[in-house]
């Protein structure tokens, strides 16, 4: 738990801040992750943010509401509730998960929708690399599991000896070269 809450902390305050920089224009925008445009994959994240935070207080397993434009004070709800000790004994009664589990879904949840939103947004975005390091360990470990519930797509190769990032990108099925289509 000690270094898990610095590092959610800082990959979420960092995408908070392209959430913020976001204008009203660019949310019809395409995003790398094939099933949102900016609007979506925000209100995705606003989603991410309240099950996190239930799940966080032994809550149920809740659904996506409409967009709302709140993420931020989601954001901050869900980082007090994971600051809590009690939050990282057992596994969650919603997921049947260990609770170290769901704060690592978290983190790679920030730490790659926000490289998706500052792609789709021309917005400069450089991850914390322990947050990649960790992000990119958990995910080798439990990407097939990811896979069989939809949460990652078909890899996309990447060399060996490319940057922990975009090796991450590739396992969980981001093309790292993506590139926001720009009008002509």
């Amino acid at each position: 738990m000690e270094d898990m809450i610095p590092l959610m902390t800082r990959a979420t305050e960092r995408t908070v801040g392209l959430v913020r920089a976001v204008r009203p224009e660019q949310l019809g925008l395409p995003t790398p992750c094939a099933n949102f445009d900016v609007k979506g994959l925000i209100n995705h994240l606003e989603w991410v943010a309240e099950l996190f935070e239930s799940l966080a207080r032994t809550g149920p397993r809740v659904e996506q509401g409409p967009y709302a434009g709140d993420f931020h004070d989601r954001a901050e709800r869900t980082l007090a509730a994971w600051s809590r000790l009690e939050t990282w004994e057992g596994t969650s009664p919603a997921m049947g998960l260990p609770m170290g589990v769901l704060a690592h879904m978290y983190l790679v949840d920030m730490v790659v929708h926000g490289w998706d939103l500052a792609r789709a947004t021309g917005q400069e975005y450089e991850p914390e690399p322990a947050a990649v390091s960790r992000a990119l360990h958990f995910t080798d470990q439990m990407v097939e599991m990811g896979r069989q519930r939809g949460a990652f797509g078909p890899p996309v190769a990447v060399p060996d000896d490319a940057p922990e990032f975009d090796r991450l990108l590739g396992v969980i099925g981001r093309d790292p070269a993506w590139k926001a289509q720009v009008p002509a």
